[in-house]
């Protein structure tokens, strides 16, 4: 990369100083609050992770138990909220879903000031995947979804009101695990954005609001679903390879593989392939077969890795979810990680306000021109 870090989009370029994770530590390491992801994602839920991000310390359990609860009694969906909910055509990108109920969200409970950001922060986290599912159900069968629930938990809130039920402890914890991957990243394009809108002092849903906006862009978003799109083109493993290989010879682009700070391999994907591989035993082994035939291809003609998303595609589809709620659920994780952004940014606030090289003309004359009335 050059200095000015002009032709590849600011990497390895340090944009500022941050307490919440560590991405890339010694190579590959993830960390929230100093601890390793992986050991998060076998001991700890979704809702510990979010209190751990957002308040800098595990919860005790008392501190777990009245977390839960605060989550739980904030799921519900404002009557205004939900009739803008209804408007969204069935058509629209969820993504523009999440977006369009956080704004809206932001006109009926304005946060008023920054001693409320902690609440707001835990009012979004409990009511995204609520607004989610609300739409969903709505727009497909015309169901006024009541987005309470009792389960304690945000995976099993989410997968009750997706699937009308209770789900099993096994789909619960598989994505839970989901979202305790997902939830942080740090200074990646859409916790950025998040940190450049409440830099101007902005308030805190218009913060998430951009972090939304920048997540629903393809070059950040959308990866796991593209991964369903690709195993879902193949009956077979050998028939993976076969179409993966004609696609890198046509120089394709895989989507799942790779990543922009990781060299060698993303900490998350172990993880998710083991759940992957859990609940294929269970669900569907063979979109699992041929995740992994396109996984070894890529890894023994062009050494790409795979990324967290790509095997959380079959996870997904093994927990029933539609394809087109991959990435939403990208957002239900990270934004916990976004809040502790916009908390921490407000913190120690300084506009970000970065130069640009300029690449333009050099100095010139404007052309005079002859009016109609001209000399």
């Amino acid at each position: 990369m050059n200095g000015e870090g002009s032709s590849a989009g600011l990497r390895g370029v340090s944009a500022g100083r941050t307490a919440i994770a560590t991405v890339g530590a010694e190579g590959h390491a993830l960390r929230y609050r100093g601890y390793d992801i992986v050991e998060l994602a076998e001991h700890t839920s979704f809702d510990e992770v979010a209190y751990l991000l957002l308040y800098g310390e595990p919860p005790t359990p008392t501190q777990l138990a009245d977390y839960r609860a605060e989550l739980q009694g904030q799921r519900s969906v404002p009557a205004a909220l939900r009739d803008v909910l209804e408007r969204i055509p069935a058509g629209a990108h969820p993504m523009d879903v999440l977006r369009t109920g956080c704004s809206m969200l932001g006109t009926l409970e304005p946060e008023g000031d920054a001693s409320r950001q902690l609440k707001v922060a835990n009012r979004l986290i409990a009511i995204l995947p609520s607004m989610l599912l609300y739409w969903h159900h709505y727009t497909r069968r015309g169901e006024r979804l009541e987005t309470a629930s009792d389960e304690p938990s945000v995976a099993g809130h989410f997968l009750h009101l997706l699937h009308g039920k209770a789900p099993s402890k096994l789909h619960e914890r598989a994505l839970d695990v989901s979202l305790i991957l997902y939830a942080e990243h740090e200074f990646n394009a859409s916790t950025f954005a998040a940190r450049v809108c409440a830099a101007t002092l902005s308030d805190f849903h218009s913060a998430v609001t951009a972090a939304i906006g920048t997540l629903r862009g393809p070059l950040h978003g959308g990866a796991n679903e593209a991964a369903m799109e690709l195993l879902e083109r193949f009956d077979s493993p050998e028939n993976a390879e076969r179409g993966v290989r004609g696609m890198l010879a046509r120089k394709e682009k895989i989507m799942g593989f790779g990543h922009a700070v990781y060299r060698r391999v993303d900490p998350r994907h172990g993880v998710i392939k083991h759940w992957a591989s859990r609940l294929s035993a269970v669900d569907d082994p063979g979109m699992f077969q041929r995740a992994e035939a396109i996984e070894r291809l890529l890894w023994n003609e062009k050494k790409l890795f795979p990324n967290l998303d790509f095997f959380s595609a079959p996870v997904y589809r093994s927990l029933g979810i539609p394809t087109r709620l991959f990435t939403p659920i990208f957002v239900c994780a990270r934004i916990a990680g976004w809040a502790a952004h916009i908390v921490e940014q407000r913190a120690d606030n300084r506009l970000i306000r970065p130069m640009a090289t300029y690449v333009g003309p050099g100095p010139r004359e404007y052309p005079r021109r002859r009016t109609a009335a001209g000399s």
